[in-house]
């Protein structure tokens, strides 16, 4: 297969480019850490990793692009580079969320640890809250992804629970247990996992569709009907 990743949900704009199957697969990728300017930089990101892997857009098969949880802004730049090369190639796109890439990525990174129990992916919101799902070893979920207080994981999750993410650090400070195990506390997701999970999603059922868990912080301005009289 070959497919092009794309994440720019959180403060990374990272491209790769996946061809081949299984452990001869090659990747060839790139990441900024911008916070700003996603959109500014990602397409000639893309452009620059496709020409290293000497691949055009008419080669792909597949897109993969990250759908959150993430900012706002972010997601759509994402979403819409997936969506529109997608249709101008003819190929299916498929959405990953950045919490199960974050735990494919623990399961990568530490194989003895990570890849043999259940991982809580993690993203550190605003104030107490934090991004989390749980994920079974094998990547299946545990449950849907949610937003929870930092305090309330603490306390709920289970015994030696092993955390992944920018989230992890704010569980572990929420109260005084040390039993759990910090596998990675990554802001963003390595885009080598966001183009493995792309590579084995089901068309049709991971749909590049954004994933919301929370509302924007700008609310649309209120129309005054006297303006209108």
């Amino acid at each position: 297969m070959r497919l092009l990743a794309i994440d720019t949900a959180l403060d990374a704009c990272s491209v790769a480019v996946l061809d081949g199957e299984g452990e001869t697969a090659r990747l060839v990728s790139a990441s900024d850490v911008l916070k700003r300017g996603h959109a500014e930089r990602l397409m000639g990101m893309i452009g620059e990793v496709t020409a290293e892997a000497s691949l055009a857009f008419s080669d792909l098969e597949r897109i993969a692009v990250t759908t959150g949880p993430g900012s706002f802004t972010g997601l759509r730049v994402g979403l819409a580079a997936a969506r529109g090369i997608a249709l101008v190639v003819r190929v299916p796109a498929v959405g990953v969320s950045t919490l199960a890439a974050l735990a494919e990525q623990a399961r990568a990174d530490r194989p003895g640890a990570g890849a043999a129990v259940p991982v809580w992916a993690a993203i550190a919101a605003k104030g107490a809250d934090v991004y989390v799902q749980g994920f079974a070893a094998d990547g299946r979920a545990l449950e849907a992804p949610r937003v929870a207080l930092a305090g309330d994981l603490h306390a709920a999750l289970p015994e030696g629970a092993a955390l992944a993410g920018s989230g992890a650090a704010k569980i572990l400070a929420a109260g005084t247990r040390d039993d759990f195990r910090v596998l990675h506390e990554a802001g963003w997701p390595d885009i080598a996992a966001v183009a493995r999970l792309g590579a084995t999603a089901v068309p049709g059922e991971a749909r590049p569709e954004p994933l919301y868990l929370r509302p924007p912080d700008a609310a649309p301005a209120k129309r005054d009907e006297r303006l209108l009289a």
